[in-house]
Protein backbone atom coordinates (compact mmCIF):
# COMPACT_ATOMS: atom_id res chain seq x y z
CA UNK A 1 0.00 0.00 0.00
CA UNK A 2 0.95 3.61 -0.84
CA UNK A 3 -0.12 6.15 1.36
CA UNK A 4 -0.31 9.99 -0.23
CA UNK A 5 -1.29 12.54 2.19
CA UNK A 6 -1.47 16.23 1.72
CA UNK A 7 1.14 18.61 3.77
CA UNK A 8 0.23 21.86 2.44
CA UNK A 9 0.57 23.85 -0.91
CA UNK A 10 2.92 21.97 -3.12
CA UNK A 11 3.98 19.52 -0.18
CA UNK A 12 3.44 16.15 -0.11
CA UNK A 13 4.21 13.00 2.09
CA UNK A 14 4.20 9.39 0.17
CA UNK A 15 4.87 6.51 2.38
CA UNK A 16 5.68 3.40 0.54
CA UNK A 17 7.03 0.34 1.90
CA UNK A 18 10.52 1.21 1.01
CA UNK A 19 10.38 4.25 1.91
CA UNK A 20 8.58 7.90 3.02
CA UNK A 21 8.99 10.80 0.46
CA UNK A 22 8.61 14.13 0.94
CA UNK A 23 8.57 16.24 -1.42
CA UNK A 24 8.73 20.25 -1.31
CA UNK A 25 7.76 21.18 2.24
CA UNK A 26 7.16 24.17 2.93
CA UNK A 27 5.00 23.93 5.67
CA UNK A 28 3.03 21.15 7.37
CA UNK A 29 -0.04 22.87 9.63
CA UNK A 30 -0.88 19.54 10.91
CA UNK A 31 2.18 18.26 11.81
CA UNK A 32 0.99 15.41 9.53
CA UNK A 33 4.55 14.01 8.57
CA UNK A 34 5.26 13.56 12.11
CA UNK A 35 2.06 11.46 12.41
CA UNK A 36 3.02 9.68 9.47
CA UNK A 37 6.40 8.82 11.07
CA UNK A 38 4.78 7.42 14.08
CA UNK A 39 2.74 5.42 12.08
CA UNK A 40 5.80 3.58 10.73
CA UNK A 41 8.12 3.30 13.62
CA UNK A 42 10.76 0.99 11.61
CA UNK A 43 13.88 3.75 12.70
CA UNK A 44 15.31 1.69 9.22
CA UNK A 45 12.30 2.83 6.94
CA UNK A 46 14.83 5.07 5.16
CA UNK A 47 12.96 9.02 4.84
CA UNK A 48 14.07 11.04 0.90
CA UNK A 49 13.01 14.84 1.22
CA UNK A 50 13.26 16.15 -2.27
CA UNK A 51 13.40 19.75 -3.03
CA UNK A 52 12.72 20.96 -6.21
CA UNK A 53 13.75 24.42 -6.59
CA UNK A 54 14.98 27.25 -3.82
CA UNK A 55 11.56 29.50 -3.89
CA UNK A 56 10.48 29.58 -0.07
CA UNK A 57 6.85 28.09 -1.24
CA UNK A 58 9.01 24.95 -1.93
CA UNK A 59 11.81 24.66 0.65
CA UNK A 60 11.78 25.26 3.90
CA UNK A 61 15.59 25.04 5.91
CA UNK A 62 13.46 23.08 9.15
CA UNK A 63 13.39 19.91 6.79
CA UNK A 64 17.30 19.66 7.92
CA UNK A 65 15.76 18.82 11.20
CA UNK A 66 12.93 16.94 10.58
CA UNK A 67 13.27 12.78 11.10
CA UNK A 68 16.34 12.52 13.15
CA UNK A 69 15.81 9.51 14.12
CA UNK A 70 15.82 8.13 11.04
CA UNK A 71 17.83 7.10 7.85
CA UNK A 72 17.80 10.54 5.98
CA UNK A 73 18.53 11.31 2.45
CA UNK A 74 17.70 14.76 0.84
CA UNK A 75 17.97 15.21 -2.65
CA UNK A 76 18.34 18.78 -3.50
CA UNK A 77 18.34 21.11 -6.62
CA UNK A 78 21.27 22.16 -7.72
CA UNK A 79 19.64 25.71 -7.36
CA UNK A 80 19.74 25.97 -4.07
CA UNK A 81 22.07 27.81 -1.54
CA UNK A 82 25.04 25.37 -0.30
CA UNK A 83 25.39 27.60 2.56
CA UNK A 84 21.59 26.93 3.75
CA UNK A 85 22.29 23.04 3.86
CA UNK A 86 24.28 21.25 6.80
CA UNK A 87 27.79 20.69 6.03
CA UNK A 88 27.45 17.05 8.69
CA UNK A 89 25.31 14.95 10.29
CA UNK A 90 22.83 14.27 6.82
CA UNK A 91 23.67 12.79 3.44
CA UNK A 92 22.53 15.20 0.44
CA UNK A 93 22.36 14.14 -2.93
CA UNK A 94 22.44 17.21 -5.55
CA UNK A 95 20.47 17.58 -8.84
CA UNK A 96 20.68 19.02 -12.00
CA UNK A 97 18.15 18.49 -14.91
CA UNK A 98 19.38 15.48 -16.51
CA UNK A 99 21.10 13.46 -13.53
CA UNK A 100 19.97 9.83 -12.64
CA UNK A 101 20.67 8.73 -9.47
CA UNK A 102 20.10 5.10 -8.62
CA UNK A 103 21.97 4.98 -5.07
CA UNK A 104 19.50 6.76 -2.78
CA UNK A 105 17.81 4.23 0.22
CA UNK A 106 14.97 3.56 -0.44
CA UNK A 107 14.11 3.84 -3.83
CA UNK A 108 15.35 2.21 -7.59
CA UNK A 109 16.06 5.35 -9.07
CA UNK A 110 15.36 9.09 -9.53
CA UNK A 111 15.75 11.15 -12.63
CA UNK A 112 15.84 15.40 -12.25
CA UNK A 113 13.91 16.61 -15.36
CA UNK A 114 13.69 20.29 -16.77
CA UNK A 115 11.44 22.66 -15.16
CA UNK A 116 10.14 25.84 -16.68
CA UNK A 117 10.66 27.90 -13.54
CA UNK A 118 13.30 27.21 -11.44
CA UNK A 119 15.01 24.26 -10.34
CA UNK A 120 13.95 20.89 -11.85
CA UNK A 121 10.87 18.39 -11.73
CA UNK A 122 11.50 14.64 -10.20
CA UNK A 123 10.76 11.01 -11.63
CA UNK A 124 11.18 8.62 -8.27
CA UNK A 125 11.12 5.06 -9.29
CA UNK A 126 10.32 2.85 -5.96
CA UNK A 127 11.94 -0.50 -5.68
CA UNK A 128 8.45 -2.58 -7.02
CA UNK A 129 8.23 -0.35 -10.04
CA UNK A 130 5.62 2.39 -9.21
CA UNK A 131 6.69 5.90 -10.63
CA UNK A 132 5.90 9.03 -8.78
CA UNK A 133 6.52 12.06 -10.56
CA UNK A 134 6.53 15.86 -8.67
CA UNK A 135 6.34 18.60 -11.45
CA UNK A 136 7.93 21.95 -8.89
CA UNK A 137 7.34 24.30 -10.78
CA UNK A 138 7.05 22.82 -14.13
CA UNK A 139 3.90 24.21 -15.60
CA UNK A 140 2.65 26.08 -18.58
CA UNK A 141 3.34 29.18 -16.75
CA UNK A 142 0.87 31.84 -19.51
CA UNK A 143 0.14 34.85 -17.71
CA UNK A 144 -2.25 36.62 -20.49
CA UNK A 145 -2.27 40.04 -18.22
CA UNK A 146 1.65 39.56 -18.12
CA UNK A 147 3.34 38.86 -20.80
CA UNK A 148 3.56 39.30 -24.52
CA UNK A 149 1.67 36.69 -27.23
CA UNK A 150 5.21 36.10 -28.22
CA UNK A 151 6.61 35.34 -24.70
CA UNK A 152 3.49 33.22 -23.92
CA UNK A 153 4.25 31.51 -27.22
CA UNK A 154 8.04 30.49 -26.03
CA UNK A 155 6.57 29.19 -22.83
CA UNK A 156 4.49 26.77 -24.16
CA UNK A 157 7.40 25.60 -26.66
CA UNK A 158 9.88 25.36 -23.66
CA UNK A 159 7.10 23.51 -21.80
CA UNK A 160 6.07 20.91 -24.71
CA UNK A 161 9.25 20.21 -25.20
CA UNK A 162 10.19 19.28 -21.30
CA UNK A 163 7.10 16.97 -21.66
CA UNK A 164 8.25 15.20 -24.75
CA UNK A 165 11.62 14.02 -22.67
CA UNK A 166 9.31 13.12 -19.99
CA UNK A 167 6.90 10.81 -22.14
CA UNK A 168 9.92 9.65 -24.09
CA UNK A 169 11.34 8.55 -20.81
CA UNK A 170 8.00 7.20 -18.78
CA UNK A 171 4.79 7.28 -21.25
CA UNK A 172 2.90 6.10 -18.22
CA UNK A 173 3.00 7.51 -14.41
CA UNK A 174 1.51 5.71 -11.68
CA UNK A 175 1.03 8.56 -9.31
CA UNK A 176 1.52 12.58 -10.61
CA UNK A 177 1.55 15.66 -8.62
CA UNK A 178 1.20 19.12 -10.51
CA UNK A 179 0.39 22.85 -10.55
CA UNK A 180 -3.12 24.02 -11.07
CA UNK A 181 -2.99 27.32 -10.35
CA UNK A 182 -5.96 29.41 -10.17
CA UNK A 183 -3.72 32.56 -10.58
CA UNK A 184 -3.47 32.11 -14.10
CA UNK A 185 -7.04 32.87 -14.98
CA UNK A 186 -8.57 31.18 -18.22
CA UNK A 187 -5.33 29.35 -18.51
CA UNK A 188 -5.06 27.75 -14.56
CA UNK A 189 -4.97 24.52 -15.98
CA UNK A 190 -3.05 24.54 -19.61
CA UNK A 191 -0.42 22.37 -18.56
CA UNK A 192 -2.44 20.08 -16.30
CA UNK A 193 -4.43 19.51 -19.37
CA UNK A 194 -1.18 19.30 -21.79
CA UNK A 195 0.51 16.70 -19.21
CA UNK A 196 -2.30 14.45 -18.86
CA UNK A 197 -2.75 14.18 -22.54
CA UNK A 198 1.05 13.55 -23.22
CA UNK A 199 1.80 11.13 -20.07
CA UNK A 200 -1.15 8.31 -18.77
CA UNK A 201 -1.07 8.84 -15.74
CA UNK A 202 -2.83 6.85 -12.96
CA UNK A 203 -3.49 9.08 -9.95
CA UNK A 204 -3.44 12.81 -10.29
CA UNK A 205 -3.01 15.14 -7.47
CA UNK A 206 -3.52 18.89 -8.09
CA UNK A 207 -1.23 21.28 -6.04
CA UNK A 208 0.08 24.89 -5.86
CA UNK A 209 -3.66 26.54 -6.14
CA UNK A 210 -2.62 28.82 -3.80
CA UNK A 211 -5.90 28.43 -1.49
CA UNK A 212 -8.17 28.21 -4.65
CA UNK A 213 -8.69 24.26 -4.43
CA UNK A 214 -12.26 24.77 -5.73
CA UNK A 215 -11.31 25.43 -9.58
CA UNK A 216 -8.06 23.12 -8.92
CA UNK A 217 -10.34 20.23 -7.82
CA UNK A 218 -13.32 20.93 -10.63
CA UNK A 219 -11.74 17.98 -12.60
CA UNK A 220 -14.83 17.85 -14.76
CA UNK A 221 -13.62 21.47 -16.00
CA UNK A 222 -10.31 20.38 -17.71
CA UNK A 223 -9.65 16.71 -17.44
CA UNK A 224 -9.13 15.95 -21.29
CA UNK A 225 -12.09 13.42 -22.63
CA UNK A 226 -11.13 9.97 -22.66
CA UNK A 227 -8.65 10.07 -20.07
CA UNK A 228 -8.93 7.20 -17.59
CA UNK A 229 -7.02 9.05 -14.97
CA UNK A 230 -8.13 9.17 -11.57
CA UNK A 231 -8.34 12.12 -9.96
CA UNK A 232 -7.96 12.84 -6.42
CA UNK A 233 -8.95 16.14 -4.55
CA UNK A 234 -6.08 16.95 -1.52
CA UNK A 235 -7.18 20.24 -0.38
CA UNK A 236 -6.85 19.87 2.94
CA UNK A 237 -3.39 19.33 5.30
CA UNK A 238 -3.35 16.03 6.68
CA UNK A 239 -6.00 14.41 3.70
CA UNK A 240 -4.50 11.39 2.09
CA UNK A 241 -5.14 8.66 -0.80
CA UNK A 242 -4.13 5.46 -0.28
CA UNK A 243 -3.29 3.13 -3.59
CA UNK A 244 -2.47 -0.23 -3.72
CA UNK A 245 1.69 -1.17 -3.98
Amino acid sequence: MIKVTYLDHSGFAVAAPSAILVFDYSKDPGKNLEKILREHPDPELPVVFFVSHHHPDHFNTSIFELAQDRKRTYVLSNDIFSKLVPQKGISVAWMSAGDIIESIPGVARVEAFKSTDAGVSYLVTLPGGKTVFHAGDLNDWRWAEDSTAEEQQRMEQKFTSILGNIREAHPSIDIAMFPVDARLGDNFARGAQSFLKAVRTGYFFPMHFWGESQKACDFDSYIPKGVSTRCVCLDRPGQHCDIAG
